[in-house]
This record gives structure tokens, C-alpha cells and sequence, in this order.
């Protein structure tokens, strides 16, 4: 995403608008220059980087939006910054200067400084290091230093995507409540994002089900009390994921500073699935957790006729709904519910087994890590109408498989 400084919005009264490239011969020209620049920088440092991201700046009016596509490729998608050094800077220095300390400074007595330090670390760690390599290793430390490493070039239109979508996640950034509408999707569709609400930290206040659509209320805790944009990038983070939904539309709640007062007034901000965004982020994650991967696997082995699925549906409940995470399914017609309640915050335990209590559900287990301090949370298992399984670091299918045909 893009900082502050290279956001560019356009105000109207209590609406705002973001900027948006069009992919035009101009702009994906302008997307390929970048791109260029930081492919004939690979190997090389961020300063040597960043003077030929300057030069290609020049004088140039568009040069917010030329720093805002450098900013976008330095990122850890396209782009990654190493420390190259035989040690750590830190301890390279410390070493250098203990030697130095030892002699006259001259210059000649800092080529022997280096010279013996090179050999020395080259028998300690069993590789020839030479002395340029920690006159370059010295300070690698230093942002300016690192070395552009690797650089997987987008195209040039996927920049400019990525440079849209950018510039309205910023909008976010003030955001204090979205009101968003889901219109009648694949249930799918719901289930990527209220698993991103969930992945992101976000409070949702959910009413509808699948077939009419839903109707979500997005915020973190303390915008319960007041006004708050400390959930802003949050919700900035999760705009990619809600491009995912086919039909939506949503609404946002501004906090935003007025230019020449210096106070802060409410704005407003509106948008769409005919919006013409282009997320990044993938379609769908077969997992949530390394836990829930795990069992997976580990249920493929068993030799039973109790089959896995993964795809389960949307439980709803009074202001919001559950997804659990498999259903357990024997040829005979029954079928069980798993929910696995692994590390989480004390606030996620509370609405989990307040969701648990609401679903109705009767058949419905919960495997629950021992690891939870279920009381410091204020949560009483024996008011949970589900069959409750323990586990401490893994969950054990055959443990599951026992629960279920006891019943």
C-alpha cells in the first residue's frame, strides 16, 4: 500500500475520490520505466536504486505518482532487500574496531586491520571472505546499503492495478465504520470473506444469510465507544479480499482533518463491485491454520468411512454467522460439525463460544487446545451445548473418530 504523503485525493464537500490511472500508452509507459529501473538495479544497492529512481523523476509534474509506483515494486512482492556482510554489521564493526584500536590509525594499518580480520573469518567460518568484503559488510546495515537481491517484475498493467487499488485502500486509512452490503453470491464467496474479516481483526455485526445476502457492519472494539481510525489499515488490508465477492457495495465513514481549520469532521466514501479494481491476493486458501492442515492430513490416513469435508455451510446466528471449519460425514446419514479452537485472543474465545451457545446446533464438536485459558478469558465450557474434545498440541483424529461413534 501506499503512505499518506504519495495518496492523492480529490475532495467534494464530505466526499472524497481517490486518484485512478487509466491504462493508457502514457501511464503503462510510465509503469515500464519503473519496472526497468529496478531490473538493471538488481545486485545493486537501495542508494544506487533510489538516484535512478531520481533521475527518472526528474522535473516531472507526475512525480507523486512515479514515487508512488517505485514505493509499490520495493515491497516484498516484487522486490527483496538483503544485508549482505560476513557477519552481522554490528558484530563486523565491533570486530573492526577492537583490531583497529590495537595499532596507529593510518592507512596503511587499516588494510592490515582488514587483511587479518579476512582471514581470521575465513577460517571461522569456512569460506574465503576478503577484505572488500567487510569494507562493504561494515555498514550493510544501513537502508541505503542493502542490496537489491531479487526483483519479480509485475507487468505493466498489473502495476498500474496495483497502484488503483492502492490509492482507495488509502481512503481507509480514516476509515472508522463500513457499512457493506453483499449481495446474493456463491456461498463461497461469503465464506473467503468472513474468513478475512477474521484474519484481519475486524468486528462484523452480520444480518441476512446466504440465499438474500448480508448485511455487515465493519469496526474494530473501540470504535464501539467512539469514533476511531485505529482499525483503518485493517480495513485497508481487507478491500483486496472483498474484490473477491461478485456483487457488493459498501459505504465508509471518514475521520478526516479539516485543511484550514485543523479539525477533524466526518467524510463519507462509496464503492462497488462495478468499481473496476483488480485485487492481488489469491482467490481462496485451502486452510486457515497449520492446525486445521494438519488433521486434514493426518484424517486421510485413517481407514474409516467417516468422510472429511472441507467446503461447510454458513451457520447463522443473531449478528453474525459461523463457518465451521469441517463436517464429518458417514454413508449412513449422519453427519458431525468441527470446529477447532486453537490460539486466539481472549476476545475471539468469547464471541467463538457465544456463537457455539446461539447456533442451535446439536450436532456440532468442539476440539479445543488445552494451551487457552478458557477462564482468564470468562468462558465456561459447561454452559457449551457441543461435544467438547481436548488436545494439546495437535488434534488427533482418532480421538474425533472415538467422540463420534460413541454417540
Amino acid at each position: 500500500m501506499l503512505p499518506s504523503e504519495l495518496l492523492i485525493h480529490r475532495h467534494s464537500g464530505e466526499t472524497i475520490a481517490p486518484k485512478r490511472l487509466a491504462l493508457s500508452d502514457r501511464y503503462l509507459a510510465m509503469a515500464c520505466d519503473a519496472i526497468d529501473c529496478f531490473q538493471e538495479s538488481t545486485g545493486q544497492t537501495q542508494a544506487n536504486l533510489d538516484r535512478r529512481l531520481l533521475e527518472l523523476e526528474g522535473d516531472s509534474p507526475d512525480y507523486r505518482l512515479k514515487r508512488g509506483l517505485a514505493h509499490l515494486l520495493k515491497g516484498d512482492s516484487f522486490s527483496k532487500f538483503e544485508i549482505i556482510s560476513p557477519l552481522e554489521p554490528q558484530a563486523l564493526r565491533q570486530r573492526v574496531y577492537s583490531l583497529a584500536a590495537l595499532s596507529v590509525p593510518s592507512a596503511q594499518s587499516s588494510e592490515k586491520v582488514l587483511t587479518a580480520l579476512a582471514g581470521t573469518l575465513s577460517q571461522e567460518l569456512g569460506r574465503e571472505v576478503l577484505p572488500v568484503h567487510i569494507r562493504t559488510g561494515l555498514y550493510a546495515d544501513l537502508q541505503e546499503n542493502r542490496i537489491l537481491t531479487q526483483f519479480d517484475p509485475p507487468t505493466p498493467q498489473a502495476l498500474l492495478h496495483r497502484y488503483n487499488l492502492s490509492q482507495v485502500q488509502g481512503i481507509f486509512y480514516r476509515a472508522s465504520q463500513i457499512a457493506l452490503n453483499a449481495h446474493r453470491n456463491v456461498p463461497g464467496e461469503y465464506k473467503l470473506l468472513f474468513r478475512y474479516l477474521k484474519f484481519f481483526g475486524l468486528m462484523a455485526y452480520i444480518e441476512g444469510d446466504a440465499d438474500r445476502g448480508f448485511t455487515i457492519s465493519i469496526d474494530g472494539p473501540v470504535s464501539l465507544f467512539k469514533p476511531s481510525t485505529r482499525y483503518g489499515l485493517a480495513i485497508a488490508k481487507f478491500l483486496p479480499a472483498l474484490l473477491h465477492v461478485t456483487k457488493w457495495s459498501l459505504s465508509a465513514t471518514l475521520q478526516l482533518r479539516d485543511f484550514y481549520t485543523g479539525t477533524m469532521k466526518a467524510g463519507q466514501f462509496s464503492l462497488n463491485s462495478e468499481c473496476g479494481l483488480v485485487t492481488h491476493y489469491p482467490p481462496s486458501k485451502t486452510y486457515d491454520s497449520m492446525l486445521e492442515a494438519s488433521f486434514a492430513s493426518r484424517w486421510e490416513a485413517l481407514k474409516t468411512d467417516w468422510a472429511l469435508e472441507r467446503e461447510v455451510d454458513l451457520i447463522p446466528i443473531p449478528g453474525s454467522v459461523m463457518i465451521p471449519d469441517f463436517r464429518l460425514v458417514h454413508p449412513d446419514g449422519r453427519s458431525f460439525l468441527l470446529e477447532i479452537v486453537g490460539y486466539w485472543r481472549p476476545e475471539y474465545l468469547q464471541k467463538k463460544f457465544y456463537q457455539v451457545r446461539q447456533s442451535g446446533c446439536d450436532n456440532l464438536i468442539l476440539a479445543i487446545s488445552e494451551r487457552l485459558n478458557l477462564e482468564k478469558a470468562g468462558v465456561n465450557v459447561s454452559n457449551t451445548p457441543a461435544l467438547v474434545i481436548w488436545f494439546k498440541d495437535k488434534l488427533s483424529p482418532q480421538a474425533v473418530l472415538k467422540a463420534i461413534e460413541g454417540r
